[in-house]
C-alpha cells in the first residue's frame, strides 16, 4: 500500500466535519490521516461513538471505479463476507457522498496493520476464494480484457520521453531502456501471444481484487482484505500471478479453490499473461510518475527486483 501524503489546513478539516455531520449524522471529534490505500486521501475519523475510515478520491481516471466498487463491497457484506470492510451509508441510504469534485465514502474502522508474508498467503487465499464463491454478474465494474495494449502504451510513452532531448533525467532513463530494449520487445511479443491465447476463453470470471496481499490487514484475531477500488470481473490468475513462481503457492491456491467449492484450477497461460501484463503496467506507472524525479534509480532497481523472478517463471510457459 502506498502511504498517501497530504497536508490539509484547518478550514478543510472543518468543511469535512460539516459534510460528515450533514450527510451521515456523525459528529467527528477528530480527523487524522489514516495512511492506508493507494489512490486518493484516507482519513481516520473519530466520533463520540466510534471510529471510521474515510476515503476521498478526486482522480477523474479512478473515481468512477471507486464509486462503482462500493456496491460490490456492500453486496459481499450482505452475503456474509465480513473481511472486506463495511460501507457506512448516508442518512439517505446512499453508499457514497461527494466533497467538492471528490467521491467520498465512509467505512467501519478495521484495527490491523498491513503485513504480508508467505504465511499470510493461507488466510489471503482463503478470503479470496470465499469472495469468488459468491461472485455474481450484473455489477457495473470493469471486466478483464486480454490484450497487449499496456505494452503499446509503454512504448508510446518511451517515444515521448525520447523527444525530451533537453531533459537529462529523461535521456538517462531512455538509455537504460535502450539497454533493455531486446528484453522489452521480447516480453511484449510474449504478452501479445498470451493475450491472443487467453482472449478465446471468457469464462470463469469472478470478483478479483488485484492487490490482495498489498492490502492485507492483520488484526489481533482476524485477517482482512479491504480496498476493493480496483475490483474487476477476471479469472483468479489476476490475484494469483504474483506468487506463481512458487509451486507451493500455486498448489495452495488450487487447494483453497477446491475447499471453497470454486470449480476452477489455475491455468499457466493465464498466469503468464498476467506476469507480462503487470510487468508493463508497473513500467507505465513509472513513466506516468516521471515528473516526480528519481525515476532512473527506481527503474534500475525494477529490473533487479522481485518482478524478475515472476518473469523467469513466465518464460517457462509455452
Amino acid at each position: 500500500m502506498r502511504k498517501n501524503e497530504y497536508d490539509k489546513n484547518e478550514v478543510y478539516i472543518t468543511e469535512l466535519k460539516t459534510l460528515i455531520q450533514r450527510e451521515y449524522g456523525l459528529s467527528a471529534t477528530s480527523i487524522v490521516p489514516a495512511k492506508r490505500g493507494y489512490y486518493g486521501e484516507t482519513w481516520r475519523v473519530d466520533t463520540g461513538g466510534g471510529r471510521y475510515f474515510l476515503k476521498l478520491d478526486d482522480s477523474p481516471e479512478h473515481q468512477t471505479k471507486y464509486r462503482d466498487s462500493l456496491a460490490v463491497v456492500d453486496y459481499l457484506c450482505a452475503s456474509g463476507i465480513d473481511f472486506v470492510g463495511t460501507v457506512v451509508k448516508t442518512k439517505a441510504g446512499e453508499l457514497y457522498s461527494t466533497f467538492g469534485s471528490a467521491v467520498l465514502a465512509i467505512f467501519e474502522w478495521i484495527n490491523g496493520e498491513n503485513h504480508e508474508t508467505d504465511e499470510t498467503k493461507i488466510p489471503e487465499y482463503e478470503m479470496l476464494c470465499k469472495v469468488y464463491a459468491v461472485s455474481k454478474p450484473g455489477f457495473h465494474i470493469p471486466q478483464a480484457v486480454f490484450s497487449a495494449e499496456i505494452a503499446s502504451d509503454f512504448f508510446s510513452r518511451w517515444e515521448q520521453l525520447k523527444a525530451q532531448a533537453a531533459n537529462v533525467e529523461a535521456q538517462k532513463v531512455c538509455l537504460l531502456l535502450e539497454q533493455k530494449s531486446d528484453l522489452l520487445r521480447h516480453y511484449a511479443e510474449r504478452l501479445q501471444n498470451f493475450a491472443k491465447c487467453c482472449e478465446k476463453e471468457q469464462s470463469n470470471f469472478y470478483f478479483t481484487h488485484g492487490d490482495a496481499g498489498g492490502n492485507l490487514l492483520v488484526g489481533e484475531q482476524a485477517y482482512y482484505i479491504p480496498d476493493w477500488d480496483e475490483v474487476m470481473y477476471a479469472p483468479p490468475e489476476r490475484d494469483a500471478w504474483v506468487m506463481c513462481c512458487h509451486q507451493w503457492a500455486a498448489d495452495l491456491f488450487n487447494k483453497t479453490l477446491r475447499e471453497n467449492k470454486v470449480d476452477y484450477e489455475l491455468r499457466p497461460h493465464r498466469l503468464a499473461f498476467y506476469c507480462y501484463h503487470m510487468f508493463f503496467y508497473y513500467l507505465v506507472e513509472f513513466l506516468k510518475g516521471f515528473t516526480k524525479g528519481g525515476l532512473q534509480k527506481e527503474m534500475e532497481d525494477y529490473f533487479d527486483s522481485w518482478i524478475m523472478e515472476r518473469m523467469e517463471y513466465a518464460e517457462t510457459i509455452s
